[in-house]
């Protein structure tokens, strides 16, 4: 047996304590306006913080062959969860979106708890079949996949569908799924994002905003600007910690999804450096681990994790520079918002076991 993966630890610890800072430094004023207290998301969010740190330590005890022997009743659960939050009176709104299962002042998301079970699932299914022909192959791994995608977008959550996607595709991908399948699925995936834009005008005002957030600064197009304004003066060094000037009620619930531009603002290009140094070793140390297993269910599962990871981080970070229009993705380790810091760390877990794994 070999050690933790030391690297990976450290790097996630310094990055969810660095985002602990930041999201203070991002939240105080408003928190004291709309909470008489400029703590108020730093205690939520350290309290999360505390829970993710446990759960890094006794998930890195747990064998992940358990995982494998478990995977079909812990996707089970995660679609009950993707249905039972769907129900008025037991799912609860926020921001537009029924993806929340209220536990007092705190929230738990399932959806993103669905997305390391589809992981986990999946693992096991290629683990266990050949790739041989995708009707009889992958066809089982995409209905699931449909189906979760589906209860996701009733919420609706556009984001982390996306991801969930694009981390299930990345692993049959890896798998010796033939290129034409994934031709297929690019089509079938324009067709689907052109109808669910279709059914939901609210995400054409987004796209447009995203292509020329000008057309309607004080609308659709608000937080896209204030985010470039945030990025623009970072400059070299930053205004300096706890100098922003957007999150003075100009950038909305600026240490939720878009943190990272209020990094940008108060420590400039060094404070980017760091963020993105420290999410490329994570995933470096993550394809790493991967690369190391010669059993095809670890192999499989970090991968999964790795590349859920990244995708996630790719995405938010396109959002906040107005690469994309905007999604709704935390910034793994470092927004704000207990269900993503809480599955991270899991996941973070899972990796350190698998670390440990002889090769």
């Amino acid at each position: 047996m070999k050690k933790n993966d030391k690297l990976l630890l450290i790097s996630v610890i310094i990055l969810s304590l660095f985002g602990l800072l930041m999201i203070y430094s991002s939240s105080n004023v408003w928190s004291a306006y709309k909470f008489n207290d400029q703590y108020k998301y730093l205690k939520s969010q350290g309290i999360f913080l505390i829970m993710g740190y446990f759960l890094i330590y006794f998930i890195s005890k747990i064998p992940f062959y358990l995982y494998k022997k478990h995977s079909n009743k812990i996707l089970f659960v995660c679609i009950i969860l993707l249905v039972l939050v769907l129900i008025p009176g037991i799912g609860t709104i926020r921001n537009g979106s029924r993806s929340w299962f209220g536990i007092g002042p705190l929230g738990i998301q399932p959806s993103e708890f669905a997305k390391l079970g589809l992981i986990i699932f999946t693992s096991k299914y290629l683990s266990n079949n050949k790739i041989k022909d995708i009707k009889t192959s992958v066809l089982p791994i995409l209905l699931v996949v449909i189906l979760i995608f589906g209860l996701i977008m009733l919420q609706p959550d556009f984001g982390t569908g996306v991801i969930i996607v694009m981390s299930i595709v990345s692993l049959l991908f890896i798998s010796g799924v033939n290129m034409s399948f994934f031709i297929k699925i690019g089509i079938l995936g324009i067709i689907g994002i052109v109808v669910l834009v279709i059914i939901a005008p609210y995400r054409m005002a987004r796209i447009t905003s995203f292509l020329n957030p000008w057309l309607d600064p004080l609308g659709s197009g608000f937080q896209i600007i204030q985010s470039l304004y945030a990025i623009g003066p970072g400059g070299l060094l930053g205004m300096g910690l706890g100098n922003s000037i957007q999150k003075h009620f100009y950038l909305p619930e600026p240490q939720t999804d878009f943190i990272f531009s209020i990094i940008s603002e108060e420590l400039g290009f060094a404070g980017v450096l760091i963020v993105a140094s420290l999410f490329i070793i994570i995933i470096y140390r993550g394809l790493k681990i991967s690369l190391n297993q010669e059993d095809k269910f670890p192999k499989y599962l970090s991968y999964g994790i790795t590349f859920s990871i990244a995708f996630q981080t790719i995405l938010n970070l396109m959002v906040v520079v107005g690469l994309i229009p905007v999604t709704g993705v935390t910034l793994p380790f470092l927004s704000y918002g207990g269900s993503s810091l809480l599955i991270s760390m899991i996941e973070i877990g899972i990796l350190l076991n698998i670390s440990k794994n002889k090769y």
